[in-house]
């Protein structure tokens, strides 16, 4: 069984600044495929649309909400181990956190039917046994779980899992989002949402990766390794060349089509596998510039806010783009093709920073934040 090493966990602000760079890749994706609208012919059209979405799709699709997730479970072990060090069992305090998290989740189900806050809720409980596991019985399901084993197990037994309803529920929640009122969409995603994601999850591997890397996150929690001690960025220079290695590897001899990359007849084992090496690359090298280069975290820091505000930032975002791009709000589906898109999605970002910053001024949390921790802690004394 763990146990804490008694360390201080001061405020990791590259992880801050991580966090603000999942969002913003997270709301910049969202944006060119129009809030899972698709992206059918539109009337401002360029010919680069096509290279931009592949670009981002490579950078960013299956990246940037692998870091938030990495991050949700180094969020976890600080919090969890604060309160073991001061002799409390902080299991039933975050029960009660993710029940908060998923209504947050619903909420964001009212306008975006693509919410992962709901997932991350449920599949959160996880982490509350992982906590007690000892380090390196938790290294060995990590790696399971991050080795796609339902993936494998489906190449070896030819047993598929059943999606089929999956594009049903999608074209109802287009149809709605696209032509539909906002009430008229928003009950649309409330039924078919949650069963829609969850089905593409399963489609994309994503269930135990997720998981897998909810539990790296505690890890490297417990390895201090976002902190600049020991051998810590020596370990970072490792994982860079070897993530960077898999990630060339990978682009020769995988098939590129439509600008994504694919892998046969074993692409649903090793394209998640492919997305982790790329999310491990972007994380070392950021960790790596920012305690190299004054500079470098001097840019970021302008980001760290933002991801300090990450639940506030995830919500707006979907309220901001729904109503750009969706039938109920300015319906620009119709009209912004992939680059447009792009510049809307900044557009939003640019807005959230403004309006946030000021924000930031006179409260140390976002909105969302401050209530998530006040009803977290209610009937306590205690603060995380």
């Amino acid at each position: 069984m763990y146990r804490t090493k008694g360390l201080q966990n001061s405020r990791i602000e590259v992880a801050d600044a991580l966090r603000g760079i999942a969002v913003i890749g997270i709301v910049l994706y969202h944006a060119v495929e129009h809030f899972n609208l698709g992206t059918p012919e539109t009337t401002l059209a360029l010919a680069c649309d096509d290279k931009v979405f592949n670009i981002l799709t490579v950078l960013l699709s299956g990246k940037m909400y692998g870091i938030f997730a990495l991050l949700f479970g180094l969020s976890f072990f600080i919090q969890r181990d604060n309160q073991e060090q001061k002799g409390k069992d902080f299991s039933l305090r975050f029960a009660w956190r993710m029940v908060l998290l998923f209504c947050f989740g619903v909420l964001n189900l009212v306008f975006y039917d693509g919410d992962i806050l709901t997932f991350y809720a449920l599949w959160g409980l996880l982490m509350i046994p992982a906590g007690y596991l000892s380090t390196p019985v938790l290294w060995a399901v990590t790696i399971f779980l991050l080795a796609q084993p339902v993936e494998i197990y489906s190449m070896i037994s030819g047993w598929k899992p059943d999606i089929s309803a999956m594009g049903k529920y999608y074209m109802e929640i287009g149809r709605t989002g696209a032509d539909g009122t906002f009430f008229e969409h928003a009950a649309a995603s409330l039924q078919y949402g949650f069963k829609a994601s969850l089905l593409w999850f399963v489609m994309k591997g994503r269930v135990t990766q997720t998981i897998g890397l909810f539990f790296l996150g505690i890890l490297f929690g417990r390895q201090r390794l976002f902190y600049n001690e020991g051998n810590h960025l020596r370990i970072w220079r490792i994982v860079a060349i070897v993530t960077a290695i898999i990630v060339a590897a990978a682009s020769v001899f995988g098939k590129w089509h439509d600008g994504s990359i694919y892998f046969g007849k074993a692409d649903s084992l090793l394209h998640p596998l492919y997305n982790l090496a790329i999310l491990l690359l972007i994380v070392s090298g950021v960790v790596l510039l920012w305690y190299a280069f004054k500079g470098f975290r001097k840019g970021l820091s302008h980001i760290c806010f933002f991801g300090r505000m990450s639940l506030t930032n995830y919500l707006m975002s979907s309220i901001l783009g729904t109503f750009v791009f969706y039938g109920w709000g300015l319906g620009m589906h119709y009209v912004l093709g992939t680059t447009w898109s792009f510049l809307a999605g900044v557009a939003i970002i640019v807005l959230q920073i403004v309006l946030l910053r000021q924000w930031a001024k006179k409260h140390r949390r976002g909105p969302l934040e401050t209530i998530w921790r006040k009803l977290t802690w209610l009937g306590s004394k205690q603060s995380d």
